[in-house]
């Protein structure tokens, strides 16, 4: 039957792990499973935080895709035994860069035991575990001395490599802060970064040297009257040499120049009518995000006054990025899963401030459900079963179930939706039947005669909450059940075989003989046929309606009080044992000698 397998489902197939012992019982089964279902990856993670955590930030070797999708239970399968391993992997065949740290360079040839060790876990917790593979970052300066104390960050990799430490093969001067040109390339390293003694040890000073200006090395021999941006009318090939205005800078201003603003002339922003010692000074103080100080703000500010939150210096006509921009501030704030919907897939044209139609959901998605749900005044919006977390779950409830053709009652009150509406690829709602079996498949293939099964209708004999459990009233047969027949299971008469895997239930004999075993040996038998109902009933096999006295040997005297057994005994004939009843003859030295 349907549910025939999940008696077998109730039952513990082992003992669970060490780690997982107080788990143990049948009332703690739902920790781990769902009802009716496997074990639930959620359920997991509710006391494995550390993994969760991990995943939720989409770190670590459990985040990566090819193990995130794995059920828990693939790798770490419990009820084996309170010995068994439950983590456990060939550490040589492992995959290091699904734990988001590809092994490089001499990093290949270290032991696992020499990065993971306790001492290199910050988290308390963690630490105690005894050997665990968590709790490692995956910086070099979580395993390796910063002999830099902390003064050029923690990304080791910018300038060194995973083959050798030194020397710093990757770094490139000119991809930092000071690119070398000019005379600065023929400088040694040591006159600019100098050694010194720094906690007690030597150190050497790569960060926070001075080079903004060049009078942080050299001096100004214009006493700063022509101000400390020396590359406005030099250049780094000699001091004697001379750039000239074109040369300047823009950028190391508070006001980079981007975009249009580099093909801006510099009298469009600056007053050119202003002294020596005053001139381009006078937009000191305008931030690069102050858009409004020179432009006019077509939006009239009903969108803010931070333009950058949309626009970049390329064009006004091109949206830059939308990270910024707060969309309830529209007729449409953004909720659940819209929030993380690129702007691009909504707003298709060419402006982003073109109208869009919002009022539905069908305005923008598709009908998944392809017009299943139309109706002929009124066509439900997908709101009605859904919410903006997702489509995947439905609030669609059992007491709005219970108002269509089909309300939910026993075991179709647990049974999760897809199991009727999603029979194939796609989902169905109209359209199913309302009869047992639209879905159920009938298992009694016709056997069953139609007055007691009209038009296939199983609910005469079966209820929802289970198969097992039925309303059959037997009474109406020819086979009227009575006493001890009415505590019998259904399959102790309709015995299921080969041919009726759930039972037969036509052409069934109805004496008692041909269910029932003929211990008498047919010493009864009247024309081939023993008549069971003459000495018992249908409360049980104890002689109740015999009559002794209507024999050929009437009880009297003595003979009224001896037991049964005392005349009566057990015998073996033609290798048939059974209790002797009729005898040849009845003279006293039948049974006395």
């Amino acid at each position: 039957m349907l549910f025939s397998g999940s008696l077998s489902a109730q039952l513990s197939p082992g003992d669970l792990a060490n780690s997982h012992k107080d788990l143990e019982g049948m009332s703690k089964c739902t920790q781990c499973h769902d009802l009716g279902s496997k074990v639930s990856n959620d359920k997991c993670l509710v006391c494995h935080k550390e993994i969760k955590s991990l995943m939720d930030r989409n770190a670590g070797y459990h985040a990566s895709s090819e193990v995130r999708s794995k059920d828990c239970a693939k790798c770490h399968s419990d009820h084996h035994g309170r010995n068994f391993n439950m983590v456990r992997f060939d550490e040589k065949k492992f995959n290091h860069t699904q734990a988001g740290f590809e092994l490089k360079g001499a990093h290949k040839q270290i032991d696992c035991r020499k990065c993971h060790l306790p001492d290199l876990i910050e988290d308390v917790n963690l630490k105690k575990r005894k050997n665990t593979f968590l709790g490692l970052g995956n910086k070099c300066v979580n395993c390796h001395k910063d002999v830099h104390q902390k003064t050029l960050g923690n990304d080791c990799a910018k300038c060194h490599t995973d083959e050798k430490f030194v020397p710093a093969s990757k770094f490139n001067h000119d991809r930092s802060d000071f690119p070398l040109t000019g005379k600065h390339k023929t400088v040694q390293c040591l006159e600019c970064h100098k050694k010194e003694t720094r906690g007690g040890k030597e150190f050497q000073r790569f960060s926070d040297v001075p080079f903004k200006n060049c009078n942080s090395c050299h001096k100004d021999p214009h006493d700063n009257n022509l101000g400390n941006d020396c590359k406005n009318c030099h250049n780094d090939q000699s001091f004697t040499g001379w750039a000239g205005m074109n040369k300047f800078n823009h950028n190391t201003t508070k006001f980079p120049l981007k975009g249009k603003h580099k093909q801006v002339d510099c009298r469009k922003c600056h007053t050119m009518s202003a002294t020596p010692q005053n001139v381009f000074q006078d937009r000191i103080g305008v931030q690069t995000d102050d858009c409004i100080a020179c432009h006019k703000d077509v939006h009239d500010n009903k969108f803010g006054n931070k333009c950058v939150d949309c626009h970049k210096e390329d064009s006004f006509r091109k949206v830059g990025n939308l990270n910024g921009f707060d969309h309830d501030r529209t007729s449409y704030a953004l909720e659940g899963k819209h929030e993380a919907v690129d702007c691009k897939k909504c707003h298709k044209s060419e402006h982003m401030t073109d109208p869009l139609p919002h009022n539905t959901c069908a305005s923008c998605h598709k009908d998944y459900h392809e017009g299943q749900f139309a109706g002929i005044v009124v066509t439900p919006d997908c709101a009605s079963c859904h919410t903006v977390q997702g489509f995947a779950e439905s609030t669609y409830s059992l007491e709005q179930h219970a108002k269509t053709k089909f309300p939910l009652d026993g075991s179709h009150i647990a049974t999760p939706c897809f199991a009727c509406h999603k029979q194939d690829d796609k989902w169905k709602f109209k359209g199913l039947g309302v009869r047992c079996v639209d879905c159920h498949k009938d298992v009694h293939g016709g056997q069953i005669a139609e007055k007691w099964y009209p038009n296939k209708a199983c609910e005469q004999c079966h209820v929802t909450s289970t198969w097992k459990d039925n309303r059959f009233d037997h009474s109406k047969t020819a086979f009227a059940l009575k006493g001890a027949h009415t505590q019998q299971d259904c399959r102790a008469c309709h015995v299921p075989d080969a041919e009726f895997k759930y039972g037969k239930f036509a052409g069934l004999p109805a004496t008692c003989s041909q269910c029932h075993k003929e211990v008498h040996n047919k010493q009864f038998d009247v024309k081939g046929v023993t008549d069971c109902a003459r000495c018992h009933t249908n409360d049980d096999w104890k002689v109740k309606k015999f009559n002794h006295n209507k024999t050929n040997f009437k009880l009297e005297g003595k003979h009224a009080n001896v037991e049964c057994a005392g005349c009566h005994k057990e015998i073996t004939q033609a290798g048939q044992s059974f209790v002797q009843y009729k005898f040849e003859q009845v003279a006293c030295v039948t049974c006395h000698q």
